[in-house]
């Protein structure tokens, strides 16, 4: 079969690929434990679920409007404002089948064949893929460890060119938990004031699951406000993965546009997940909390642990639930069996030695790094650190 040529401008994620090679082993009869996975470890809190059941038993199993259902535009300029005193109104609100289609529609209505973008790296998988398939051109500026993988205003400036038409950034960051101060966001924006053509994602949905105290968005800075599009979701602090739900808060004709696309592609999101998701957003936020206290107490171990590693370098993730250690030391490194010359062997040696699964930084644009995700029990991440320290002292 010849399929169409775009398919060709992307690959499977290596996220999902090691979740696919974990399944795999698991189902031989390996004890695979999964550090790869960005899915909170949580039930959805019962009162989310108990307003699923009440909009079923309420009938709420028609087509939604393609927008989302006007109580919950509502629910989340409600939410904005009493999180991020950000004034939104419904009609610059779009609902989406999750955060990842909120990116989608965002890119493919305002990226043309050409148009550069700017990722700084580390980065999720997913954006520089939407990008190439709106034919756009990604430019990359690096971040390393040593600035917490967060860009600076300096960098910004020289990374901008004449055709740069989009910056797609996240704070809490996938992969690395940095966290954006609000003096940092700052600094950013008075960059962005100097090009007024610059177009901002700015992906929130680790919002909840933040470490450093208030989350601080970039489209705090009015100058800025007919420019970002902030995108955010339920998936990650309100443990809804599965409902898929996403959001988008940006200027009126973007939404328009957004809309325009959602209507071709999958119209309106689930109907019982839009009425669970006004519930989520308008009630106590205790359930998103305590959830956070725990990835909170797991970082803690985690980066203790991996700083006691010999060979590992790593940073203190302030948010998200991701480690993401340096291990550039291990390459060049045998075990009499297996020399590791990359991020991709360093992962698959853990995969196979230490039956722990982790992602390749280079799937982030970063290749001398792993990620660690820690959405898992502490117990299975006390073996995990156990079984990552012992095959370490295998490579010589």
């Amino acid at each position: 079969m010849q399929l169409a040529k775009r398919l060709d401008r992307v690959t499977e994620p290596q996220t999902i690929k090691m979740a696919k090679l974990s399944r795999e082993l698991r189902e031989k009869g390996i004890n695979i434990i999964d550090l790869s996975i960005g899915e909170p470890d949580f039930r959805t809190p019962q009162h989310i679920c108990d307003a699923a059941t009440k909009a079923m038993d309420e009938g709420y199993n028609k087509y939604a409007p393609v927008a989302g259902f006007p109580e919950l535009r509502q629910a989340i300029c409600t939410k904005l404002k009493r999180d991020n005193n950000l004034d939104y109104a419904p009609n610059e609100i779009i609902v989406s089948t999750g955060a990842k289609q909120s990116l989608a529609n965002a890119i493919l209505s305002i990226i043309n064949p050409g148009d550069e973008v700017l990722i700084p790296t580390p980065y999720w998988v997913t954006y520089s893929a939407l990008v190439r398939l709106a034919e756009g051109k990604v430019k990359y500026t690096d971040c390393g460890i040593d600035t917490d993988f967060k860009l600076t205003a300096a960098q910004l400036e020289s990374a901008i060119s004449d055709k740069t038409r989009l910056f797609i950034f996240s704070s809490p960051c996938n992969p690395t938990g940095s966290v954006y101060s609000k003096e940092e966001l700052a600094a950013l924006a008075e960059v962005f004031k100097r090009y007024p053509d610059v177009y901002i994602i700015s992906d929130e949905i680790y919002e909840y699951i933040n470490y450093t105290g208030a989350h601080q968005s970039i489209a705090q800075f009015t100058e800025l406000r007919d420019r970002v599009i902030v995108v955010n979701g339920m998936s990650k602090g309100f443990a809804m993965t599965g409902w898929r739900l996403g959001y988008l808060a940006g200027p009126v004709p973007l939404v328009q546009a957004c809309e325009k696309l959602q209507a071709q592609f999958t119209s309106a999101a689930n109907s019982i997940t839009q009425r669970a998701s006004i519930t989520a957003l308008l009630s106590d936020l205790g359930p998103s909390r305590e959830m956070t206290k725990a990835f909170h107490e797991r970082r803690d171990f985690v980066i203790k642990a991996l700083t006691e590693m010999p060979g590992i370098k790593i940073n203190m993730p302030e948010g998200a639930f991701y480690a993401f250690p340096n291990v550039s030391s291990f390459f060049g490194k045998s075990d009499g069996e297996t020399v590791i010359n990359n991020d991709e062997d360093f992962s698959m040696y853990l995969l196979h030695k230490a039956n722990v699964s982790t992602v390749m930084g280079s799937a982030f644009g970063s290749p001398n790094n792993i990620r660690i995700s820690f959405a898992t029990s502490m117990e299975n991440l006390k073996e995990a650190m156990e079984r990552i320290c012992k095959a370490l002292q295998n490579l010589k």
